[in-house]
């Protein structure tokens, strides 16, 4: 079993900053993918940024809207995964989820965290 637990959640003024957190603790594959999502009311859940982990595998992917403002990153001997969000914008409000997905012997296992809230306001 795998828990992940968000924080850094806040209100900031629009062109500001934050950075998330999420702690991951019990067994995390050497093969996995760990990444962030968010859903703002009314919309569906979708993908911020992930990274990839694994063998010779080191990938990062960003979602359009947040490319040029976030940078996932991944500190391992912590099993924390950061996401810096720069110039946040009114529209990147929304619950943000953090995802781990361990990979083994062909089977995906995902798991969700409860979500931080960030607000974008002036």
């Amino acid at each position: 079993q795998v828990r992940l637990v968000e924080s850094g959640g806040d209100l900031v003024q629009p062109g500001g900053s934050l950075r998330l957190s999420c702690a991951a603790s019990g067994i995390i594959f050497s093969r996995n993918v760990m990444g962030w999502y968010r859903q703002a009311p009314g919309k569906e859940r979708e993908l911020v940024a992930t990274l990839t982990s694994g063998g010779n595998i080191n990938n990062i992917n960003y979602g359009g809207s947040v490319k040029g403002r976030f940078t996932i990153s991944r500190d391992v001997a912590k099993n924390t995964m950061y996401l810096q969000m720069n110039n946040l914008k009114a529209e990147d409000t929304a619950v943000y989820y953090c995802n781990l997905v361990n990979n083994g012997g062909g089977i995906s296992y995902p798991y969700w965290g409860q979500g931080t809230q960030v607000t974008v306001s002036s």
